[in-house]
């Protein structure tokens, strides 16, 4: 509390008087800045966009649509991305070399990650004999136990890797992600490289027009 507030109103309030009707005000601020800033943190944890973290030199051309993309010969190489996944096995992307892979950041506390899950679902099934692999990372949930009733209710049956602290994204290029703005998507080409990278939950539509050029590559 500042000098200013604790000083007297004045010689006719007693100092008892001026605690008793300052107090509930200081206690009310208190409460509604608390209550602002945890719902900055909210907003923050559960992005729908976003420009991705800090500089970095990583080619993307952003569209009209918000989707980025980079050009065949400026790409750069994903990040070691191997751990536990959300089932207790243990996964490379880099097996995956030779292959096109989504990578779709996601937590179950996310609404906007629900919003897409049918989405991802529905294109990994329809993509898996086609030479893509969907591979998740699933961070921020304390525990697995809601990462996997979050796959079993969208029907989600590719592998999610396991990042409770966001130390996998972490390990992009700066400028690549934003750990605050989930869920994201990158698309890697046959030779691991980023080709294309959404900060914001996909459509259908969107998810489609991010992958088909990828697929598409000689």
């Amino acid at each position: 509390m500042s000098a200013a507030s604790r000083a007297p109103l004045g010689s006719n309030s007693s100092p008892r008087t001026t605690r008793n009707t300052r107090s509930p005000r200081v206690r009310r601020r208190a409460a509604l800045t608390a209550g602002a800033a945890a719902a900055a943190l909210l907003v923050s944890a559960c992005g729908s966009g976003g420009t991705s973290g800090g500089g970095g030199n990583t080619n993307f051309v952003t569209g009209s649509d918000g989707t980025s993309t980079v050009a065949k010969g400026e790409r750069t190489p994903a990040p070691d991305l191997s751990g536990k996944t959300i089932a207790g096995k243990t996964l490379d992307v880099a097996d995956f070399k030779g292959k096109v892979v989504v990578l779709n950041v996601w937590g179950s506390w996310c609404n906007p990650c629900r919003a897409e899950a049918k989405y991802f679902a529905k294109v990994s099934k329809a993509y898996a004999g086609k030479g893509v692999q969907f591979v998740g990372i699933n961070t921020r949930d304390t525990s697995t136990g809601a990462a996997l009733a979050f796959e079993k209710d969208w029907d989600i049956t590719y592998p999610s890797l396991y990042d409770p602290t966001g130390k996998l994204l972490l390990r992009f290029d700066k400028g690549t992600l934003n750990p605050q703005a989930i869920p994201s998507t990158l698309v890697l080409d046959r030779d691991g490289k980023i080709a294309a990278r959404s900060l914001s939950a996909l459509s259908e539509e969107r998810l489609l027009k991010m992958l088909k050029p990828v697929v598409a590559e000689k």
